[in-house]
């Protein structure tokens, strides 16, 4: 790619001008798709520690519980998501944008709480028990399960205490969860209600140096917290909480203040893609800063920064030939919200009792089969009402180009990814982790 036309001052301090986020990201090719396949496969693979082995997830004891596999893919959806989904704030109505974000998430969720509260769970009591005796009837049963997490709340994570004999559910009373990995999805939703307020007050569009500042507020945050720490491998300070809010719950603080920057890294890169320098020599940089924050300390005040800088370049910098994965059909929400599940039920079935890789391989296929039938079956079709109930115009005068906010066939010919999911997570809620796995 040449240089920018106009010498960014940034990359002015290097003596010459070099190449911008803006000069070599293309929507119409680009490694977005690949990266969050990848981003939730990592998830599949760090999950298998806690949920096959009874162990803390992939990389936690290496890192000091900083940046085990599982955080790493976290906080790299959330950069993802906020790079892609500011293009859709700017683009969009604040209603049209709102349709479109539930559109995308919440009939794929509700296919999927129903799938696995009235097929897995009641087929998992079975297997269990022999009888289906008590179980519908049960105070936390299937129906109250649905009820309660059918907005993203996850205020009920087992389903009739089934899953105690599987290594994560061991020591929880009340029965394994079911599908730890949602707990994800309110602080996601929150990040975007926080953008369509910021583009429904023009922040977005016309003062877009209060994201800026915004960012750095929950920065400031983050660095009083590591500055107030006891050594260099810091981990998120406790907030408290906010809530009970009626139907979506309970949010961590802390979880609130640290995703929401990861989110802002992203959104804060997309609006300002014209001065941020892009090149090889500085992706190797920040790789090596990930890889050194994450072993000896400082991973949330210099390594997510840096991990998001290097997000943002593979999916600039990798050949040209991986820039269809994902494009037209995403499975990387499917991944996210069905692989839990089939990881507890092959870890009830077989465990590792044909060895570590056969459960990998077997919890794999299986996520992948799921995935790809919510994608082609539910998401796709949904996305397709795009225009339907909230027929507003685009957003006009902000030169934003086309996010990845699209249904399939209008995708198709903007070449921009079809698909804005939500982010995967590290692993079921805090307090239900009989093992060190915090997410």
């Amino acid at each position: 790619m040449g240089e920018a036309p106009l010498a960014q001052p940034l990359a002015a301090r290097f003596g010459r001008g070099l190449p911008t986020l803006a000069d070599r990201f293309d929507p119409r090719a680009n490694s977005i798709g690949l990266l969050r396949m990848a981003l939730a496969f990592a998830v599949l693979v760090a999950h298998c520690w806690p949920l096959a082995l009874g162990r803390s997830m992939l990389g936690s004891s290496e890192t000091m519980r900083q940046a085990d596999v599982g955080k790493l893919a976290v906080y790299g959806f959330f950069v993802l998501s906020g790079f892609l989904i500011t293009s859709s704030a700017l683009r969009f109505s604040a209603p049209r944008y709102l349709w479109h974000r539930a559109l995308r998430i919440l009939p794929a969720l509700w296919v999927c709480l129903l799938v696995t509260a009235l097929v897995v769970a009641p087929a998992i009591a079975y297997y269990e028990r022999g009888t289906l005796d008590g179980f519908w009837g049960h105070p936390q049963g299937p129906l109250q399960y649905l009820r309660a997490n059918w907005l993203f709340a996850m205020d009920q994570w087992t389903i009739s205490g089934i899953l105690r004999d599987v290594p994560y559910g061991r020591g929880i009373e009340s029965g394994g969860p079911v599908n730890g990995s949602l707990w994800t999805l309110r602080y996601e939703v929150l990040c975007y209600f926080m953008l369509a307020a910021l583009a429904a007050t023009a922040v977005l569009a016309r003062a877009r140096g209060a994201m800026v500042l915004l960012l750095l507020g929950v920065y400031g945050v983050i660095i009083e917290d590591f500055v107030r720490g006891d050594g260099l491998a810091v981990l998120p300070a406790k907030h408290g909480v906010l809530g009970p809010y009626p139907v979506v719950g309970t949010f961590e603080k802390h979880l609130v203040i640290y995703l929401t920057f990861a989110f802002l890294l992203g959104a804060v890169a997309k609006l300002y893609a014209h001065r941020v320098p892009m090149t090889g020599w500085l992706a190797a940089l920040a790789a090596v800063g990930v890889a050194v924050t994450a072993r000896v300390g400082g991973f949330y005040v210099v390594g997510v920064p840096l991990l998001a800088f290097l997000l943002l370049y593979l999916a600039v910098g990798l050949p040209r030939w991986l820039h269809s994965i994902g494009r037209k059909r995403d499975y990387s929400y499917g991944v996210y919200i069905y692989a839990f599940p089939v990881q507890q039920v092959v870890a009830l079935l077989i465990g590792v009792r044909y060895g570590f890789v056969t459960y990998l391989a077997v919890s794999s296929a299986g996520t992948l089969v799921l995935a790809a039938l919510s994608w082609h079956l539910v998401e796709r079709p949904a996305m397709s009402l795009k225009d339907v109930v909230v027929p507003m115009p685009l957003r006009r005068g902000d030169g934003s180009p086309a996010g990845a906010d699209f249904g399939p066939e209008r995708a198709t010919r903007a070449g921009v990814s079809a698909t804005d999911a939500p982010a995967p997570p590290a692993v079921a809620a805090p307090a239900l982790q009989p093992v060190e796995v915090q997410g």
